[in-house]
């Protein structure tokens, strides 16, 4: 009881939030003082209570993002512009945020891919948030506009699979490749309509609190990383699953 009461306090006092500020000035001392000693003697306390912390925290961020899923649900699987690939009519949606330029979201591209392939009733909502810089920002704009010309399926395989740098003169190329329209594919990229997207993009991101990419939304679950692909089948298995 005395280790559960130490590790107790050492969390609130290096947690230095609501719980620490509810003890008084002579609580708090006393409470360091007790540490002090402690962690003297059994410095593996401090270690716990930071495992505490964190777990802690952890906990809150899973309920902050199942929140702003919920709130969030119609702009995450329903908006109509939104690239799709798979079956538009699929039983269980994913929602995936990538940034082409991600070496990890360029990995879960090969296992989506044998996904839609293996599962023909999944729908995988394309949900680009470019935050690896003006290279990243130019490949998206380049992606929406090829949408326009019904290419953008085309060139977002062209881009995943390219494991070299992805620079205008590369992205040009495999538009190029791909049967795009450049002239034109330049001049729709400046859109402003085409910005809002991208900053409708980020703008969601935000709200379910993602901090790197890629990061997949199935359900009222958010999961960061490249998903092999069991671990994709396994959770759309568990989505279809659920009660509707």
């Amino acid at each position: 009881m005395r280790r559960s009461f130490l590790l107790a306090a050492a969390g609130a006092v290096f947690a230095g939030r609501a719980m620490a500020q509810s003890f008084s000035d002579a609580q708090r001392e006393e409470i360091v003082g007790i540490l002090r000693e402690a962690l003297r003697r059994d410095p593996s306390i401090l270690r716990d209570a930071f495992a505490a912390i964190q777990a802690a925290e952890e906990r809150e961020r899973t309920e902050a993002q199942r929140v702003g899923i919920a709130q969030h649900r119609a702009a995450l699987f329903d908006t109509a512009a939104d690239p799709i690939r798979g079956n538009p009519r699929g039983d269980v949606s994913i929602v995936e945020f990538f940034d082409v330029r991600c070496p990890y979201c360029k990995r879960l591209h090969e296992d989506m891919e044998q996904l839609v392939s293996r599962d023909r009733n999944v729908r995988v909502v394309l949900k680009d948030i470019p935050i690896l810089g003006p290279q990243s920002v130019f490949a998206a704009r380049a992606l929406l506009a090829a949408q326009r010309q019904g290419k953008y399926s085309e060139l977002h395989d062209a881009l995943m699979r390219n494991r070299g740098e992805a620079t205008e003169a590369a992205i040009r190329a495999e538009a190029q490749r791909a049967g795009l329209d450049v002239p034109r594919l330049l001049r729709e990229m400046d859109d402003p309509a085409i910005q809002r997207r991208l900053e409708a993009n980020l703008a969601l991101s935000r709200a379910l609190q993602i901090d790197g990419t890629p990061a997949i939304v199935v359900g009222d679950t958010l999961i960061t990383g490249a998903l092999p692909l069991a671990q994709l089948e396994r959770l759309v298995a568990e989505q279809r699953q659920r009660p509707r």
